[in-house]
């Protein structure tokens, strides 16, 4: 009568030596086991290798001797279960990555709680990082809609500070090619026009409309052409100064560095004016740039911009023609932004990125950076820390 194999879990743990698993495997193939599924974990100098198998049950004994006979030299410990139930890893459908400046267990706690009200099970969880944000990624099989798993890890990443982006799992996660930054107030830290208009005494007024515009209470255009009419008759000069002023936000260039290291194209579309960002894409080497101009007539600004404004839907416009332009899909596409004039381009993105951003663009992303370093979004990418370049 032919013998039917029983489906067992064959573990061993212990120090990470040289030639564990090497003997590990050797021992299975030894007694011809079939292999269905196999982990194989390393933290903090310790080696977790599991085996998910079909074993002859008469064999079990002879394995069990096998292995701890062969690796009592490496100090493992070997567990042998058989299961009644025969079952491989789940294919996971979403990856959900967490960051902060750092984790506690009850940060963790509270997303894993989530997704259980989300009937969703950790499939299993990954450092990403520990310095100087700590991050983990957790492969999860969601059988719920994603929507309002989406919103109420939006909830849960204000109430405890830390920052959580959920995107589909699958290859498709790390074929992203495209990258698109919004400009002020993301790659950089100010905003172009309040710097003009200190110019002209006027930040303030301008630093007030601005505001409304990226909560989204007044329409974009309007309020470009509105704080525009702040700075007619300055000096052209004062273009000049305000491009060498423009600080990049913090991790931006380790960011981009790392991305065109890895085959990125990288993009920048602003609501601000392209006189003033040529040269910081240049310096950037980055591969599109696209903003507003302002008019310039006599060696003095007019207080008009000149040709198509770059509003919400420009925006999102724009990310369509880079991605053709670069040969990807849509959903190889990221983009980045702060406020509401990029809903439009961050809900066209494959996958959408608020930083430090307003209510009305937190809603529609998939992910949510609210700390000041720019190099987190590697992380939410699936980055990990040891593939970032240094500063």
């Amino acid at each position: 009568m032919t013998r039917v194999n029983t489906p067992t879990v064959i573990t061993t743990s212990g120090p990470d030596k040289p030639g564990v698993s090497a003997a590990f495997f050797r021992v299975l193939a030894a007694h011809d086991v079939e292999l269905i599924d196999v982990e194989q974990a390393l933290f903090s100098g310790r080696i977790s290798l599991s085996a998910y198998t079909q074993v002859d049950p008469d064999k079990l004994e002879a394995i069990e001797k096998g292995l701890r006979d062969t690796l009592s030299i490496y100090q493992q410990h070997v567990s042998i279960t058989p299961d009644s139930q025969e079952h491989s890893r789940p294919r996971s459908t979403h990856v959900v990555v967490l960051l902060g400046e750092s984790l506690a267990a009850g940060d963790v706690s509270a997303v894993a709680q989530t997704l259980a009200n989300h009937d969703a099970n950790i499939d299993r969880i990954r450092g990403l990082s520990t310095s100087p944000m700590t991050g983990l990624e957790l492969y999860i099989t969601l059988n719920d809609a994603p929507e309002r798993l989406r919103a109420d890890l939006a909830d849960l990443s204000h109430q405890r500070s830390m920052d959580i982006a959920i995107e589909q799992a699958g290859l498709h996660r790390r074929s992203k090619r495209l990258v698109c930054f919004d400009c002020d107030s993301t790659l950089i830290t100010g905003e172009v026009i309040e710097m003009l208009a200190a110019h002209a005494d006027r930040e303030a007024e301008v630093a007030a409309v601005t505001e409304r515009a990226m909560r989204g209470e007044i329409d974009f255009e309007e309020s470009l052409r509105e704080r525009v009419k702040a700075l007619a008759g300055l000096p052209e000069s004062v273009i000049e100064s305000t491009a060498r002023d423009l600080q990049l936000t913090p991790g931006v260039r380790r960011t981009i560095e790392t991305l065109k290291r890895m085959g990125f194209r990288v993009a920048v579309v602003s609501g601000g004016f392209i006189q003033v960002l040529e040269d910081l894409a240049d310096d950037l080497d980055l591969d599109y740039v696209r903003a507003n101009t302002l008019e310039v007539k006599d060696g003095q600004l007019t207080g008009n911009v000149i040709g198509q404004v770059v509003d919400r839907e420009a925006k999102a416009n724009f990310l369509r023609s880079f991605a053709a332009d670069s040969g990807v899909s849509m959903a190889q596409t990221v983009a980045i932004g702060d406020g509401a004039n990029d809903i439009d381009m961050i809900s066209a993105a494959g996958l959408g990125i608020a930083f430090n951003a307003k209510p009305a663009l937190r809603e529609v992303a998939d992910g949510a950076v609210n700390h000041p370093q720019m190099d987190s979004v590697l992380h939410l990418l699936g980055i990990p820390a040891d593939e970032v370049a240094d500063e």
